[in-house]
């Protein structure tokens, strides 16, 4: 019977062939292989790291010939994905394109924002559609607020139909108060949660303070992400709670009504809690003010 030493022995030689066969293949592009030459990263390193490398391959060669923002086909919105050595590790950073680098400096009144599209964080007053007579009554709320606009006013719970433009709409007029000097933060709460989750061990805490203290926040899209006890009550149930005791100024937006919505938050996967998912709903309801919107797609 073989030794336990020798049987990982035997595995990490074949995890080193793997990793090496892998490797030399990947040397046959000469994207690739002109990066790893560029990075000037040893071959033991660059077998560890070849998959992430092929994907910086492909983002920069995604920039190539981009024509913009609008074009932009990688992960991150604006960015690529660079490698960088680092001792005994490769780092790979996220750089802006010359397009978001263009943008931040040009922009830099614009709202804050995390997971949104492009062209929810570039929504302005002028760009919404005011001839469609569904969403006038919105439209109407929305001005109001603008012009009458004081720390601690009670935001919007505005629900309907996909694609009508919800989102754009209260990112068009965070745009405009951005602009007197307020604070504005939107975030695509599905993506935001699993964020929160990716970092909790690096910078979860300052990002949930800044989520908790943002002068005008914006969760796009709730009852959109898979609910959990953590999500609901330790994530959405504490942000909510403190934005409540402060009187700061909430928005939300989702394709669900507010009944809906309290019975999306009560059912996780392994059990159903009622009594949590109304104290969320009694939270949203102190925060807001409710409007349904239903309109067209406007992204089809």
């Amino acid at each position: 019977m073989r030794e336990l030493g020798e049987i990982n022995e035997s595995v990490n030689k074949n995890v080193s062939r793997d990793l090496l066969k892998n490797y030399a293949a990947s040397l046959n592009d000469p994207d690739f292989a002109a990066l790893v030459h560029k990075i000037k990263v040893n071959e033991d390193l660059a077998m560890k790291y070849t998959s992430k490398i092929k994907d910086s391959v492909i983002e920069l060669n995604n920039c190539k010939g981009c024509k913009g923002l609008n074009c932009c086909k990688n992960k991150s919105h604006g960015y690529v994905t660079y490698p960088r050595v680092d001792g005994r590790i490769l780092q790979f950073d996220s750089i802006a394109c010359k397009y978001m680098q263009k943008s931040l400096k040009d922009d830099a009144s614009h709202v804050k924002s995390f997971e949104e599209p492009y062209a929810i964080k570039m929504a302005s007053m002028k760009g919404i559609d005011i001839t469609d007579k569904t969403r006038v009554s919105v439209i109407k709320w929305i001005n109001k607020f603008c012009k009458n606009y004081k720390s601690g006013n009670k935001g919007l719970y505005l629900h309907g139909s996909f694609g009508s433009g919800k989102s754009y709409m209260i990112a068009a007029l965070f745009n405009e108060l951005v602009k007197d000097g307020h604070e504005a933060i939107i975030v695509y709460f599905p993506e935001m949660l699993r964020t929160l989750k990716a970092s909790f061990n690096t910078d979860f805490d300052s990002r949930m303070d800044e989520l908790k203290t943002c002068e005008l926040l914006l969760l796009d899209d709730i009852g959109a992400e898979a609910v959990t006890a953590w999500s609901r009550d330790e994530i959405l149930g504490t942000i909510l709670q403190y934005r409540m005791d402060q009187g700061l100024t909430t928005f939300f937006t989702s394709n669900l009504n507010i009944e809906e919505l309290e019975t999306h938050l009560s059912e996780t996967k392994n059990n159903i809690d009622i009594l949590k998912a109304r104290r969320i709903i009694e939270r949203i309801k102190q925060l807001t003010e409710d409007m349904e919107l239903i309109s067209k797609n406007r992204r089809v």
